[in-house]
């Protein structure tokens, strides 16, 4: 007769909230004394260099309702297109740009909103140069893994144009939504995480 196993089991699966902004975010849930400020709230100083912009945008359901409990994480490259890593080997990154970012979806109006620069190009991995572009990270409760887009430009068309990545989405009306609009110095990008207008996530 076999002998029945009770091992090697999967762990059920969870959804990163209700309490995941208690631990990346404290201070914004009011909770002080963890960090003087949340890590990730200042990505720029008066020392930096490259075009200042304000990156910004809502999270919304399948259904266009506000998700208000999310939190969006950015990296990027900095103005000349080197990244703040260690495995940043073509050049030293600006010291004075973090390259990384992390803010909360506001709970009133539903928005995330980062003080940055203007990403230079970066080269693809078979070295055709990308365009300038911002990685977005979202997390949620309800979301049981973190979901990665893009944010480009709208004033960057010729190089969006010929972006190795965005050559790579099939159905071409879709590129529109990792395409952050220009207002001045604010680029504007709605996410929509079901449904018709349902932005680009990346499998990474």
């Amino acid at each position: 007769m076999v002998q029945e196993l009770h091992r090697l089991k999967e762990t059920p699966s969870q959804t990163a909230g209700p309490y995941v902004h208690i631990g990346l975010t404290p201070n914004y849930c009011d909770i002080r004394g963890v960090y003087d400020g949340d890590l990730g709230t200042t990505m720029v100083n008066d020392q930096t260099l490259g075009e200042r912009i304000t990156v910004r945008g809502r999270i919304l359901d399948g259904a266009d309702t506000l998700v208000r409990d999310a939190i969006a994480e950015i990296w990027q490259a900095d103005s000349a297109g080197l990244y703040n890593s260690p495995s940043e080997m073509r050049g030293t990154a600006d010291p004075n740009f973090t390259g990384w970012g992390r803010c909360p979806t506001n709970a009133e109006n539903g928005y995330f909103q980062f003080e940055t620069i203007k990403p230079g190009k970066v080269p693809f991995k078979d070295g055709r140069p990308m365009a300038p572009h911002i990685t977005l990270w979202i997390v949620a409760r309800g979301i049981n893994i973190g979901l990665h887009t893009r944010i480009y430009f709208s004033d960057e068309a010729e190089a969006n144009a010929i972006d190795p990545l965005l050559l790579r989405i099939e159905h071409r009306q879709r590129v529109e939504t990792m395409v952050a609009q220009k207002d001045g110095s604010i680029y504007t990008l709605d996410i929509h995480l079901q449904g018709p207008k349902e932005t680009v996530f990346l499998d990474i």
